[in-house]
């Protein structure tokens, strides 16, 4: 009796950076709902709100932003210290790295069921800082594995070459449903970062990190094994 076969190591690595980017999704909608208007994975967001903030338009933040840009900077990092030393593969570092993301994310879920970021808070620029640091070290994990068109963090240029790659724009349409599959999970994933925080109320903040920091646990344990059996 012949055993099924297994999943490629590039069908899994697809998964599990899917997954991320699903849970990227849902940080984003509590940073920017939950934590004064900032991304705390989506860097670009952060540059545009910056820079209107610093213009004055409309009473935008700036030490949230600034916060979570050096976050993110400071993770990436340390991301890259971790994996760059290695192969374009899942090795022990892409775990500690992954895994890094995922403890940081539960326990700031946590500490924010604790007690409340509230807007303006000391409590609340930290767990700005913090998540941003941990997103940093999920792209920076994820850019060494080099899954195409699944960064985990921003959807941009994979929207842009599900378009300019399309038939309709005459090229081939190759990769559509992966593309697809991200832009979709980070819409997914933002809008149950929302639900929550409308279901939850002052818990939401805190059970949306919870839920992206269980799920980046998860895919973690996954991939390891599934890639050191």
């Amino acid at each position: 009796m012949t055993s099924a076969p297994r999943p490629a190591p590039a069908t899994i690595q697809l998964v599990l950076m899917l997954v991320l980017t699903f849970t990227t999704g849902i940080v984003d909608a509590v940073g920017f709902l939950g934590l004064d208007r900032v991304f705390t994975a989506n860097m670009t967001g952060n540059v545009v709100i910056l820079g209107m903030a610093l213009a004055g338009g409309d009473d935008l933040p700036v030490l949230g932003p600034a916060l979570a840009l050096g976050g993110f900077f400071l993770g990436a990092i340390v991301g890259g210290r971790l994996v760059n030393s290695g192969p374009a593969d899942w090795v022990r570092a892409s775990t500690v790295a992954f895994g890094l993301t995922g403890v940081l994310a539960t326990g700031l879920g946590v500490g924010a069921l604790v007690s409340t970021p509230t807007e303006g808070t000391v409590w609340a620029f930290v767990v700005t800082g913090v998540l941003a640091l941990a997103m940093g070290i999920q792209a920076a994990a994820a850019r060494r594995l080099a899954v195409k068109d699944v960064t985990t963090v921003v959807v941009t240029s994979t929207l842009t070459g599900l378009a300019a790659d399309s038939r309709l724009a005459g090229g081939s349409g190759a990769s559509w449903p992966r593309r697809l599959l991200a832009v979709a999970l980070i819409l997914l994933g933002a809008a149950v970062g929302a639900l929550l925080l409308a279901v939850g109320g002052d818990a939401g903040i805190g059970l949306g990190m919870l839920v992206a920091g269980v799920l980046s646990l998860v895919v973690t344990v996954t991939g390891h094994v599934l890639h050191h059996r």
